[in-house]
């Protein structure tokens, strides 16, 4: 049995474009579904700091930190909603290890480099996964205007209140984990992308447009073990 996790996430960009819903279907495993807002489906990139990374019931002490970034979208299952991981870049080697072998997500080793100064993160990716595609990821994000919790029913809501991730095991089956932390402290964001070849890299036309975008300073998670989904 793999033990829950505790960590915190900090510094993140929530940076979404709408897409076309059957481009998503496709690339999902059979017993999920897109879920839509307004009719759209959307594909988020997610890059932040993960700190404090240990099992639950440790102090944070014994923990690590380690930049992650990744590509994902919005799903059910059996009419239960989370996310869907098309993939997770990620600087620790262990860390990558662990999740790839004990949560059957798809993480890949990358060297990435974040730096935060009075709000403003530079945060730079190069996938260095052996046998993988490459990613190089350069953005520079920060928050304007004050922090507020998303309304419920609006699209910010949509877009980040998710409390359970779905993958698929080497067996074929949909494994799920929960996710608790408190609500989204939320700014509205601004973003400047000097490259990014996340959608390319995971077969994906790069969505036209500027993406709806998010800041969050953070909040502290817990995580529960990967399990079979009923």
């Amino acid at each position: 049995m793999v033990l829950p996790i505790a960590m915190g996430w900090r510094h993140l960009l929530f940076a979404s474009w709408p897409v076309d819903p059957d481009a998503l279907e496709v690339r999902l495993p059979d017993a999920l579904s897109v879920d839509e807002y307004d009719g759209r489906a959307w594909l988020s990139v997610v890059p932040y700091l993960n700190v404090d990374v240990r099992p639950r019931g440790l102090p944070a002490a014994v923990g690590f930190d380690l930049p992650e970034l990744n590509l994902r979208t919005y799903v059910r299952c059996d009419g239960e909603p989370g996310i869907y991981f098309f993939s997770l870049d990620a600087e620790g080697l262990f860390g990558v290890a662990g999740a790839r072998l004990f949560h059957d997500l798809p993480y890949y080793y990358a060297r990435i480099r974040f730096r935060e100064r009075a709000g403003r993160v530079s945060f730079t990716s190069e996938r260095r996964h052996p046998g993988a595609r490459s990613v190089r990821f350069d953005a520079t994000y920060e928050p304007v205007g004050g922090p507020f919790t998303p309304s419920s029913g609006s699209l910010a809501e949509f877009l980040t209140e998710r409390y359970r991730y779905y993958t698929e095991g080497r067996d074929g089956s949909i494994r799920y984990a929960d996710v608790h932390h408190d609500p989204w402290p939320l700014q509205e964001a601004t973003v400047t992308f000097a490259e990014n070849t996340l959608f390319r890299a995971n077969g994906f036309e790069t969505p036209e447009g500027s993406p709806v975008c998010y800041y969050s300073r953070g909040v502290d998670i817990t995580s529960s073990r990967n399990r079979r989904f009923r």
